[in-house]
Formats: C-alpha cells, structure tokens, sequence
C-alpha cells in the first residue's frame, strides 16, 4: 500500500489516469497488486486468456509478435506510467501479442473482474481506455503504412523521433535513447544490416552517435528532416 501511494505522482501523469482527481487514483490503485519482472521474463503469451490488467511504474517493456519462421517483430516498446498490452476492456478475449521485460521491471496488477468493475463505475477511466486502444492502432496503421510505401532512411529516422518522444532522456546536450540496433530492426521491418549503416551514415554527418545499446542524438531538426525522405 505504501509503495502504491509513493507512485502516485507518476500514475496521475500516464494516460490511464487523465483528468481523474487524485482521490479517484489512489482509490484505484489501492484496488491493485504489485509485481515485479526481472529482465527477459516473459509477462504475458499471445493467445493466453487476458485474465489482468497491467500498468507499469518502473521500467521498460516490449510488445512483440513472431512470425512463422520464429522471427520476432517489436510492435511497441512500452515505458513507465503505460499500460501493458490490452486493457480488457472486453472479457474472455486473448491477448494480440507478446510482452516481455526489458530490463526489471515493477507493474500494479488488477484483475480482471476488479479492473472490470473501475471501468464501470467511472465513464472517465473508460473514455481514457478506449482513447489509448484508438492510439495503438493508429499507431499500427500508421507503421503499415510506411513500411508499405517508405524507403528505409525515413522509416528508421521516424522510429528514432516516436523513441525520443517515448523513452528518450536529456543527458547533457544531447538526448539519449536506450535501445539496440536489433531492436530497432524489429520495429522498423529492416535488416540490422540496414539499420547499422543508416545509423554509421548519420553518425558520420555529426546527427547522433551509436553506442552499444544506446543512441545519442545532438542534431535533432536534421533528423527531422529525413522524416520526409
């Protein structure tokens, strides 16, 4: 209970909670259980029964889908104050994908009945639901999209600017974004060959600089620009 309320300041700012008095908040994070997930640990299957609802406090996240020939597709990383996966806004359905923790991670858990029964009794929380529900597939379209119709610079420059805007973080005079290569290549529908000369590219015309399992970005509006191709 006291580590829910501690978290408090960080679930009023994720979109789950929007416009909801802070009293409202506390009562229904009081509601939930936490957990924690050590990194790799798998939180949910797709096609398992969605019997939780999950929100992260700590962390980062990754949705993931594999195709036929086991080859892994990154659908969305998730970070801090969002909700993992679907929010069982339905009962009895499975959930789409995959989700699998990228470093340790801690989630408030409710179940299904219980979240359930939030939703019901408060039309804000349910609007706030459907609008990231309506989020997540425009953001899937909009990922069909270009890969369907976009050459490689500006898809991968278009992934880097979604991850500053997500999980990016101001270090120095720079912004720095904690994700492989490989990782990008699954959210992006590229080799990671592609991927590492695009990054070598741009690094040698001083826009950002690749680190093991980091990118640093200084230049910021140039990249914007290859957003256009």
């Amino acid at each position: 209970m006291t580590e829910t309320t501690q978290q408090s300041p960080l679930l009023e700012m994720s979109e789950l909670f929007a416009d909801l008095p802070s009293s409202v908040c506390a009562d229904i994070t009081s509601m939930a259980r936490t957990r924690d997930y050590l990194c790799r640990d798998v939180m949910f299957l797709a096609g398992a029964r969605i019997k939780e609802t999950l929100l992260l406090t700590d962390g980062r996240a990754k949705i993931t889908q594999a195709g036929e020939s086991g080859t892994e597709v990154i659908l969305r990383l998730i970070a801090a104050g969002e909700v993992i996966g679907e929010l069982g806004l339905v009962p009895g359905f499975t959930h789409f994908s995959t989700a699998i923790a990228l470093q340790e991670c801690k989630v408030l858990v409710w179940g299904a009945e219980t979240f359930q029964g939030v939703l019901d009794r408060s039309p804000i929380l349910r609007r706030n639901a459907k609008r990231i529900l309506q989020r997540r597939l425009d953001d899937l379209e909009r990922c069909f999209f270009q890969v369907s119709t976009q050459m490689a610079s500006p898809r991968l420059a278009q992934a880097l600017v979604r991850l500053v805007d997500q999980v990016g973080h101001k270090v120095n005079s720079h912004v720095e974004i904690n994700v492989s290569q490989q990782t990008l290549a699954q959210m992006t529908a590229m080799t990671s060959f592609t991927v590492s000369r695009l990054l070598t590219n741009w690094e040698n015309q001083g826009l950002l600089r690749v680190r093991r399992q980091a990118i640093e970005i200084s230049n910021f509006l140039p990249l914007m620009g290859l957003c256009k191709g």
